[in-house]
């Protein structure tokens, strides 16, 4: 995790539990939001569009996979703020 990530990994988480309609306390670090918090596929695609919104970045569409958890979003924002 980059130290933009860091600073801001209470907004990302924040943003997360909006899109997938849960309580910041429901979800921790490697909770799978499809199998533990019943997101689905539209959901994780909303929450893509509202992250590349939120923090002005561009996520590949091959990094999609990957945003199955806080801390796979962590990595996949990282990665993209350090582009």
């Amino acid at each position: 995790m980059n130290a933009q990530v860091a600073e801001r990994a209470d907004e990302i988480k924040a943003v997360v539990c909006r899109v997938l309609e849960v309580d910041e306390d429901q979800v921790g670090p490697t909770d799978h939001f499809v199998e533990s918090l019943g997101a689905d596929s539209m959901k994780l695609i909303e929450l893509l569009a509202n992250l590349e919104i939120e923090f002005d970045v561009e996520v590949d569409p091959g990094e999609f996979e990957r945003l199955i958890s806080l801390d796979g979003v962590y990595a996949v924002l990282s990665e993209a703020l350090d582009k």
